[in-house]
């Protein structure tokens, strides 16, 4: 495709009415692609389950109220990953079982794959590492010929966008970078829950990143990963990126025996490649003020919450929020220098969520705007419908904005390609992304999407932490939302939608263990 563009890619992924993104057409079940990737003829670490044994409150998590740090050694990287990619519980259906994970996935089908580089730590030789999630085991890929002083460690997403498009076709890509989002705020709240600050590299190129993590080489048969990110955890300045290790060992195991291609993604894959950048944290892009609410979970684990995190499958159509409840919850989505995760964010925000509220006592159902960065606020201004109310809404610290008092649940259900779930909840939302940052800059489309995929966890945990159930919606009609908010550009652009509301739970489904007990090395 000559002079292919990003635009020409996010026009095309758009689902509109009558007409949805390309996608396969049907489910063909013979090439669904396996969930776990492994490297065969690697040295394996087994990671201890100690996750139990940690006493961080979720309530002081999501207020930056981090516990003294742990020391670096095998049992706290195993919590790290334990509370980050790891399994959460295992579902069983009429003799079908699946996995569920900490980190949420689109379609369930997780293409984010997690690595490990560090330096020696106890119980731990110096290198590059792939976690496998199913047996929550480290496979030992790189090796350097001289020892890393790291002082911290590593952590690597990447994506295998095969996973997604199996089923979801050409509108994969968009998934595939809200998925590595999750996972980017699921690494940044358990490195917190251990005292630990993970920051988001903003300057390595895609290049580097995949240099060191060993996907530059050949993969064979196997499914491509692309590069996402790599953050870094650890005290002090950050490091200077290590050089990639000389040796790296493993062969990987193939997804699936057959694949269908996809021109779009590989093209805006080599669209949106990130090159170096000069980068620095805009501290104009936190919000100073002390949080609206800070005993919205008491004094539950953290560590439970993030484990018992589900994707609702269907609202009752009558749970209500209180209004307090609802503006703590907004309140943890805005960006503080201290907070996880958006401690671990180094650009100002860009994404600024869209909400039809439907059941929040004492809040009247209608269209509000959260403007996550002040400095967004004239521009998101000037670029919605201009008969907008604007009215201040919620606690004096909450940039929270009334455009118009209505009930709009069939319009929420309507645009979500007619899905109950955006009706039938607490409120429903839309993440509306400044877009037009990535005309010059074509990877900042994946960092829009990162930056929903992070809003999308803190709302699944501050859910959980009320009583409440969340999901992502990956379905829904983009244009359809922009005309109502009365866009008449592509300046700004929904990626992203959710939807919060009282579960009701499906009673044929069996709930089994994460990892049986026994089956993994206690370390």
């Amino acid at each position: 495709m000559a002079d292919y563009t990003l635009s020409d890619y996010h026009e095309r992924s758009k689902h509109r009415p009558g007409r949805y993104a390309p996608g396969p057409g049907w489910l063909d079940w013979a090439n669904q692609p396996d969930p776990f990737r492994r490297y065969e003829g690697t040295r394996r670490i087994d990671l201890p389950l100690r996750a139990d044994g940690l006493k961080t409150s979720y309530n002081a998590l999501r207020n930056g109220n981090l516990p003294p740090p742990h020391a670096l050694d095998l049992d706290s990287v195993g919590m790290l990953f334990e509370l980050s990619l790891a399994i959460s519980a295992w579902k069983s259906h009429a003799g079908a079982t699946w996995a569920l994970r900490c980190n949420p996935s689109s379609g369930n089908l997780h293409p984010t794959e997690g690595y490990l580089a560090s330096g020696n730590m106890p119980g731990l030789a110096a290198g590059v590492y792939h976690y496998v999630s199913c047996d929550h085991t480290l496979e030992q890929r790189g090796v350097w010929d001289a020892p890393q002083d790291l002082n911290g460690i590593f952590i690597g997403l990447t994506s295998i966008a095969w996973r997604e498009a199996w089923k979801y076709g050409m509108r994969a890509f968009r998934y595939c970078q809200e998925d590595c989002g999750h996972a980017l705020a699921a690494v940044s709240l358990a490195a917190a829950a251990l005292g630990w600050r993970a920051r988001l590299l903003a300057a390595p190129p895609d290049t580097e990143i995949a240099a060191l993590l060993g996907l530059d080489r050949d993969m064979g048969l196997a499914e491509r990963e692309q590069p996402d990110c790599l953050l870094w955890i650890g005290p002090g300045e950050l490091p200077a990126l290590p050089p990639a290790p000389a040796q790296f060992h493993g062969r990987s195991n193939r997804l699936s025996p057959g694949h269908v291609d996809w021109p779009d993604i590989e093209q805006v894959v080599k669209v949106t490649v990130k090159p170096h950048v000069m980068v620095l944290p805009d501290e104009a892009g936190y919000v100073a003020a002390a949080p609206v609410a800070t005993d919205v979970a008491g004094d539950f684990p953290a560590a439970t919450l993030i484990r018992q995190r589900r994707s609702a499958v269907s609202f009752d159509a009558t749970t209500r929020i209180s209004a307090g409840k609802f503006f703590a919850l907004l309140d943890a989505t805005l960006p503080r220098a201290a907070a996880p995760p958006w401690s671990a964010w180094p650009w100002p925000a860009e994404v600024h969520p869209a909400i039809f509220v439907h059941r929040v006592d004492g809040l009247e159902p209608g269209l509000y705007l959260l403007v996550r960065n002040p400095q967004a606020l004239a521009m998101l201004q000037a670029a919605l419908r201009a008969d907008w109310l604007w009215q201040k809404t919620g606690p004096p610290g909450l940039p929270l904005y009334l455009l118009v008092p209505y009930d709009l649940r069939d319009v929420a259900r309507g645009i979500s390609c007619d899905q109950d779930i955006a009706a039938d909840s607490c409120f429903a939302l839309g993440m509306l992304a400044h877009y037009e940052i990535a005309a010059s800059a074509p990877w900042r489309y994946r960092a829009l999407h990162w930056e929903c995929g992070m809003l999308g966890q803190v709302l699944y945990l501050e859910a959980e932490a009320v009583g409440l159930r969340g999901t992502g919606i990956g379905c829904f009609l983009d244009d359809e939302m922009h005309a109502l908010l009365g866009l008449e550009d592509s300046a700004w652009q929904s990626l992203y939608h959710f939807t919060v509301g009282g579960a009701v739970e499906d009673p044929r489904l069996s709930t089994l263990p994460a990892y049986p007990s026994g089956s993994i090395k206690s370390g």
